[in-house]
């Protein structure tokens, strides 16, 4: 086809077709071999695997993945007792299987919130116990991983209806309405997310009835919701913005009304408009949970630091531990990314 360039004769113009850009990339050829040379020889060659900590020591350069095999159990799960982490491990099992089959488009359907309900409550108990014959584990004994997914997976869930609510207030014809959507979604976006997760584990409590106090984890997971939820507002009011005011017009003119009218033909395109910030909202989510450390709670960043912080035979090796979180934060934020491009296309194409 006519003014069509085939993907190999643009990367090769790109790469080579002229003087310069011959000289850049072979100075940016050479400088990628040689930082891989010496991070494969860091991280591969001269690296220690066995969890031997003296075997480590003895290595004048290289990597100690050594840590990583003796403590990959409490930085996966934190302070949960090392007897029962069977069932973190399968209750972040179920909700990650829970959440993969609610990103495929034939799933979204009326049985997935009842299936929802089932994985969250199965979650529940799975961690907490105290039923079943299970051992009752407090929630600040949570930790590792199912607290990191646990959080980003349930805040992402109770912020989306609330942000849409939002987004839909905030475009209102009512001025009352309108004005405070605005007002808190302002307000949220204007401090940082540590501010509102200290707020509320430590201010929140004053303002209840003495005795009676939330879990700190439901406290956290409501201000981190709170605060999703406003960033999440204006996402979707973007997309609401991005439908032609002509749908709407004709829809209302066959005699529609106006929630039929935004349920069926405005949102379901003004999400498919929003698709890659929605993606992107979610990934740093995913990341933010890191800061409820700063509360007490120690997802998977901060049990990496409860896992070598008191063992000073491996305190000196957390740069190996670092890099091993950071890669599977890599992971998931990766598998976010290639489902966002997935889903962008089976969209367009008009497939369910």
């Amino acid at each position: 086809m006519t003014g069509v360039t085939h993907p190999a004769i643009a990367w090769r113009k790109e790469l080579w077709g002229s003087p310069v850009r011959a000289v850049s990339t072979m100075l940016l050829m050479l400088l990628f071999a040689w930082a891989g040379y010496h991070a494969v020889d860091w991280a591969v060659l001269h690296a220690v695997f066995r969890p031997d900590a003296e075997a480590c020591r003895a290595v004048q350069y290289g990597a100690c993945w050594g840590v990583v095999a003796e403590k990959w159990r409490p930085i996966l799960f934190g302070r949960y007792p090392y007897e029962d982490q069977w069932r973190p491990a399968i209750a972040v099992t179920v909700l990650s299987l829970t959440t993969m089959l609610s990103a495929w488009p034939r799933t979204w359907r009326w049985w997935l919130f009842p299936l929802w309900v089932v994985a969250l409550a199965f979650f529940v108990v799975m961690m907490r116990g105290g039923v079943l014959g299970l051992e009752l584990v407090p929630t600040n004994r949570w930790g590792g991983l199912p607290l990191t997914i646990g959080l980003a997976v349930v805040g992402l869930a109770l912020a989306f209806p609330l942000a849409l609510l939002l987004a839909l207030g905030r475009r209102s014809q009512r001025p009352v309405v309108r004005t405070l959507c605005a007002t808190y979604i302002e307000l949220v976006r204007g401090v940082p997310l540590i501010s509102v997760l200290f707020m509320a584990s430590f201010l929140l409590p004053l303002l209840w009835p003495t005795g009676w106090q939330p879990d700190v984890l439901l406290r956290v997971l409501a201000g981190l919701s709170l605060f999703v939820a406003a960033y999440l507002a204006e996402i979707i009011r973007g997309g609401l913005q991005a439908v032609p005011r002509g749908q709407t017009e004709v829809a209302m003119a066959l005699g529609f009304g106006r929630w039929p009218v935004q349920r069926d033909i405005v949102l379901p395109q003004a999400l498919r408009l929003v698709v890659p910030a929605l993606t992107n909202n979610v990934v740093g989510t995913l990341k933010d949970t890191s800061l409820v450390t700063v509360v007490g709670l120690f997802e998977l960043t901060g049990a990496l630091g409860l896992a070598l912080g008191g063992d000073p035979t491996w305190r000196p090796f957390y740069l190996e531990g670092y890099l091993f979180i950071a890669l599977v934060y890599w992971v998931l934020c990766f598998g976010l990314s290639r489902y966002s491009v997935w889903l962008e296309r089976r969209l367009a194409a008009g497939r369910d």
